[in-house]
Order: C-alpha cells, then sequence, then structure tokens
C-alpha cells in the first residue's frame, strides 16, 4: 500500500511541502484542473504538474480525475472525438509513468453535500448531507454555490443537461459506460494506465437524475463490462458506507479477489437518518465506517495500491476548501498506517 494525499496544484492552500512533512506519505494525487472538460490532457502539461510533485520529493500516484464529458454519459454523437480526447489524456499519463486513473460516471453533478461546514460538538465543521435539505437548492442559480464541480454551468445551461437526462434510463447509462469503457481500457491497458471508477457519491439519484455505481452489484458489473486488469474501481468507504446495506468488507473482498481495486478512498461516516449522513473523524469508532475491517480485506486481498485519506474536517481553526484541510487527513493518513502496521505484524 501506498500512502497518498490528495493536491490541487500550486494554487492549493495545502503545499506540497506540507504534504512532505506527514509521516509516510510518499504518493499526490492531482490533476490538470485548468484545462476544460473533454478537451486532451497535453503530456507538457502533465509533465510540469509531476515536476512540482517530484521537486518536493514526491510521486505523482494517481490523476483524480480526467472528467467524462456529459456527451459521452448522454450517449451523444460527439461522444467518439470526445473519447478520442480521452485515450489521448491516458496515453500522455502512461507516457509518463503515472499509473492511476480515478475518474467518475456521476450525471451533471459529483459529490455532494447540503451542509458544507456543519458545526459539530467538539467545535470542528465539516460536510453533512441531508437528502430533504436538497429541496432548498435553487438550480435556477446554476452551479456556482454548489460544491465539487470539474464544470460550472449557468441555470439555462444546467436546466438543459437535466432535462436530456430525463430521456436517458438507468440501463441506458449502463451502455453508455460499457460504449465509453470498451474503448478507454484497451488504451489504457496497453498505456500501463489502472482506470478506478470512483462509486457514486451520494449513492442514490438526485435531481431526479440517475446514479447507478451505488453497491457491490453494480460495481462487479462494472468490471464485468470489459475483462481487461485495467478496467477497475476506487473503492470508497464514504461513498459506500452512506447506504446501510452496503456490507464494506464483503465488497472489498469480492473486488480484491478479482485484483480490481485500484485505488482507495477511506473516510468515514455516520448514517443520521435516511438519506443523510455526516462525515467523522476517520477512525472507526466515530462513524459507521469499520475501517479496521475495510482494511484487513483489502490487505488479505493482496492490495498493494495507492490510498489515500478522504474528505476531512476543519480542525483547530483551519480555514480552505471544504473537505480538504490539512490538520484531519493528515491524522487520517497516521491513523490509517497505523491500521496497515498492525495488520502486517499479525501476519509476521
Amino acid at each position: 500500500m501506498e500512502m497518498t494525499f490528495r493536491w490541487f496544484g500550486p494554487d492549493d492552500r495545502v503545499t506540497l511541502d506540507q504534504i512532505g512533512q506527514i509521516p509516510g506519505v510518499s504518493g499526490v494525487v492531482s490533476a490538470l484542473y485548468d484545462v476544460a472538460v473533454g478537451d486532451a490532457w497535453t503530456r507538457d502539461g502533465l509533465e510540469k504538474l509531476g515536476e512540482h510533485i517530484t521537486r518536493a520529493g514526491l510521486r505523482f500516484a494517481v490523476v483524480e480525475s480526467i472528467p467524462v464529458h456529459e456527451d459521452i454519459k448522454l450517449g451523444r454523437p460527439t461522444r467518439d472525438r470526445l473519447i478520442d480526447n480521452y485515450c489521448t489524456s491516458i496515453r500522455a499519463m502512461g507516457e509518463l509513468g503515472i499509473p492511476v486513473l480515478c475518474y467518475n460516471f456521476m450525471p451533471v453533478f459529483d459529490w455532494m453535500r447540503t451542509d458544507l461546514a456543519r458545526r459539530f460538538p467538539d467545535g470542528s465543521t465539516g460536510l453533512a448531507y441531508d437528502d430533504a435539505a436538497l429541496a432548498s437548492f435553487d438550480l435556477a442559480r446554476g452551479t456556482g454555490d454548489l460544491p465539487g464541480w470539474a464544470t460550472t454551468y449557468t441555470a439555462q445551461q444546467l436546466d438543459a443537461l437535466i432535462a436530456a437526462y430525463r430521456g436517458v434510463s438507468p440501463e441506458q447509462l449502463w451502455e453508455h459506460l460499457a460504449y465509453f469503457l470498451e474503448r478507454v481500457a484497451p488504451v489504457a491497458e496497453s498505456s500501463g494506465v489502472r482506470l478506478a471508477l470512483h462509486p457514486d457519491d451520494p449513492p442514490w439519484p438526485i435531481f431526479g437524475l440517475p446514479r447507478i455505481i451505488v453497491d457491490g452489484p453494480a460495481l462487479e458489473r462494472v468490471i464485468s463490462l470489459v475483462n481487461s486488469p485495467a478496467n477497475g474501481i476506487t473503492f470508497c468507504t464514504g461513498s459506500l458506507g452512506v447506504l446501510a446495506g452496503n456490507d464494506l468488507p464483503a465488497i472489498a473482498r469480492r473486488l480484491g479477489e478479482r485484483g480490481r481495486i485500484h485505488f482507495a478512498h477511506c473516510r468515514n461516516v455516520s448514517i443520521t437518518g435516511p438519506r443523510q449522513f455526516r462525515e467523522t473523524p476517520h477512525p472507526s469508532r466515530f462513524g459507521d465506517v469499520d475501517m479496521l475491517a475495510v482494511l484487513r480485506a483489502l490487505r488479505e486481498t493482496g492490495f498493494t495500491g495507492p490510498m489515500r485519506p478522504d474528505h476531512g474536517r476543519m480542525i483547530w481553526g483551519e480555514t480552505g476548501r471544504a473537505g480538504y484541510g490539512l490538520y484531519d487527513r493528515a491524522l487520517g493518513a497516521v491513523y490509517l498506517q497505523g491500521l496497515w502496521e498492525g495488520l502486517a505484524r499479525e501476519e509476521a
């Protein structure tokens, strides 16, 4: 296992020097955030980003992510050109030896929270979601106030996209994912890049849009769409953990035994009601994710890939990008390594 940390490029308040001081962190997870969705990433752009990382004594371990254009998800005629661009980006990764690509297939909206700074009893703040509160979001203002997007849409663009998805059933979305993977996975395999599809976050429909990557059977279906060792998943304990019916260790074992877990996002969540949750500190006792059991399943099925602490709270007065402060994620990275070390000693 390689412990990694997400970095949002030179403008990130969290610096590479700070990341390099977190015990045991050797890899960086990043992306080209200034490239328009659908455009091909250049080798030169990735190489320059990688130079920042290597100068700090770290390794560019994961691209997270190259966004998948909505035309691909919608199955529009323009998708072939856009998939060609996606393949160009993957080849650039391969040429530079960046081994893992985390991506998602969520329509329009990336990860969604209804509260970016929920205040907790200890004085920290963190991310929370309440499906009932989603109704208060005014989409007439576009996506400018919403979290996590690769693209900002105007109200008119957003309205048109949501209308377009009304004609796309979940099964058709699966067909569009298969079409994408059939063309992308062979390029990834030949380039030495492992694809790691991230589960939908949260794993249920929002704003009437379909969500299909929600549980263990869905993840198994993903890897069955294209029989390639490059076609795998990001095992995200938070996204999967907010559905009480998801047995995370069992899912990890089934996918791990097939060698298709290429990246691990580890964060803890507390389910506070139907389609309602908040994010917690990483240790198991603070939420509903048995982190030790998950890591044991990963280790026993031979996981050796990159892992990162996922969203963290804002603690000790820190301010910055919601979910991506330094301190709580650093604590998470050390906690996860402690679990991993303990599991290794059990085997010795």
